[in-house]
């Protein structure tokens, strides 16, 4: 657990000045509240020495006027700052872990759930603010405390020092005893709020399967138990808290008792040092009393760094060239004996796959599920590599590029392209972030969908809804169509580019694409042609080969 949590530090290193910002104000905040129990404690402590304790008061009251109105100003300045340091350092291991997994799984999600991932960006991360918040900052603000108590005192009597501040000084130490214990239900708290997620998720991803197959009470069944599951393991956890808290509460009555027993046992004069012992006994009460929740906010936050850096951490299927190759001039493709095959344990998918592709030519790629269409695209994007032979663009090998080379010079329409919940515009800008209205309206246009888009009421304002479902099959298909001639590449790879329309909205679709990627590169991925794409080159993926079509 310590090695992550440091971790989590380093990832938040580029934040440590509002992080040490935070801390100095709980700590100048929890210092305030010590001194005005301080000035009050002396109050009365002169009174009875003196037996003028009014006039003891007075005095006081006029030294205390300035702190009455620090400690409030502190207070608020300190949660304006801790939670604006939180809040920074959480989106940045937010956008860290996103682009961890964009490495990692660049072909989707793959065996990984979007529940469960979900769950890791959202409540692993979220559980890291008590790292912060509920540990590094009352841990701050209680040594601070612990210190100035242990000095005032110490200056004052040392045995009252002793007797006071040691059973403070134990109370710092509940966090870190705490903890180790305390990750164990952490842990398995967090992964049951990950499969309590899942089971949340995936059957709303699937709910129409779900409702189609009468199974609905199935799914429900599973989520009472993942909710039941995680309320046992919340509960186990809060357990372990409570124990703490009453440690704690024990520890700073040991700090009473000490400075009661030691006015007792010391007479007279000792009196009004054992009254301030007991006011600043007090004034540790509040930082204090926050530690033994610590405990648990470090387990928590522990349990979710771990999660995190879990899926993080898995190697990613390939990696950049330590010093990539100068990106290619020309855009002629050519595959050489290309071997390729998911795993050691499945069949290979390419044997000894070879073809050219020349600037400009138009390839049809045909060939059943399963022949390995959609795989040489990934291919060719950078999103897996071959474990023999080459993919060569403008003469230089994919291999010695970069990723980022690679896919400004190869774009391609998947299959299942996918319009998120956001305007159109916003859809359209992922390929040409930099595009203005004019290049949005010229790409609808070459698409075939700038009519429909005009008759929006809010034109590219309009949002697209979850997965495109504001437009029909063969509307969404052309709003990303237009999405991928934004892009500069000049290799445009359409992978089952009409899949799902019907006939005569898929007749529609390739005449559309025949003129609209007109100058460009492209490979044609489908089972069948209709006769209106007009290919310079027709191949049948066959056997792990590409062979010239019959036909």
């Amino acid at each position: 657990m310590r090695e992550d949590l440091l971790r989590v530090l380093g990832l938040w290193r580029v934040r440590r000045g509002w992080l040490l910002a935070g801390g100095a104000m709980a700590a100048l905040a929890a210092l305030a509240g010590v001194a005005l129990l301080a000035l009050a404690g002396r109050g009365v402590s002169e009174g009875l020495r003196t037996g003028v304790l009014a006039g003891a008061a007075v005095g006081s009251l006029l030294l205390l006027r300035p702190l009455i109105l620090l400690r409030p100003l502190a207070r608020y300045l300190e949660r304006l700052v801790t939670h604006a340091a939180t809040f920074r350092a959480l989106a940045d291991t937010r956008i860290w872990f996103f682009r961890r997994l964009a490495e990692r799984l660049p072909g989707g999600l793959g065996l990984r759930g979007a529940g469960d991932l979900l769950g890791r960006l959202v409540s692993d991360v979220e559980a890291l603010d008590g790292l912060y918040l509920r540990a590094l900052v009352p841990g701050a603000a209680a040594i601070a405390v612990v210190l100035a108590i242990a000095i005032l005192l110490g200056a004052m009597a040392p045995a009252l020092a002793l007797v006071v501040a040691l059973p403070l000084a134990l109370a710092l130490l509940l966090p870190p005893l705490l903890a180790p214990g305390a990750a164990r239900a952490a842990t398995r708290a967090a992964a049951a709020q990950g499969e309590l997620r899942s089971a949340t998720v995936d059957p709303l991803l699937g709910l129409e399967d779900v409702l189609a197959a009468n199974a609905e009470p199935r799914a429900a069944a599973r989520l009472e138990a993942a909710g039941a599951e995680l309320a046992r393991r919340q509960a186990r956890l809060t357990r372990r808290s409570a124990w703490g808290a009453a440690a704690g509460s024990l520890l700073g009555q040991a700090a009473l008792l000490g400075a009661m027993g030691y006015g007792l046992a010391g007479g007279p004069g000792a009196v009004g040092a054992a009254v301030l012992g007991l006011f600043l006994a007090l004034a540790a009460a509040e930082p204090l009393g926050a530690l033994p929740r610590a405990g648990a906010a470090l387990a928590a936050a522990g349990a979710g760094a771990r999660r995190l850096f879990e899926a993080a951490d898995v190697e990613p299927p390939l990696r950049d060239p330590a010093t990539p190759a100068p990106p290619p001039k020309g855009f002629a493709l050519r595959v050489e004996d290309v071997r390729f095959a998911w795993a050691e344990d499945r069949a290979p998918v390419f044997e000894d796959l070879s073809f050219e592709l020349p600037e400009g030519g138009r390839l049809a790629l045909l060939g059943p599920s399963g022949a390995g269409k959609s795989t040489l695209a990934q291919l060719l994007l950078k999103l897996a590599a071959p474990q023999a032979g080459r993919l060569m663009l403008g003469g230089v090998d994919l291999a010695t590029l970069s990723a980022d080379a690679v896919r400004a010079r190869i774009t391609c329409l998947t299959q299942d392209a996918r319009l998120f919940d956001d305007s159109i515009a916003a859809n359209l800008r992922l390929a040409a972030p930099e595009a203005d209205e004019a290049a949005l309206w010229s790409a609808l246009e070459r698409a075939g969908a700038a009519d429909v888009v005009r008759a929006l009421p809010d034109g590219l304002a309009t949002r697209c809804g979850e997965g495109g479902l504001r437009f029909s099959g063969g509307q969404a298909r052309r709003i990303a169509l237009a999405r991928v001639l934004l892009s500069p590449a000049s290799i445009l790879i359409l992978d089952e580019a009409a899949a799902g329309l019907d006939p005569a909205a898929e007749r529609a679709f390739l005449e559309t694409l025949e003129s609209a990627t007109g100058g460009r590169t492209v490979i044609l991925i489908a089972h069948r042609l209709l006769g209106v794409e007009r290919p310079t080159r027709i191949l049948r993926l066959a056997g792990g080969r590409a062979v010239p079509a019959m036909g």
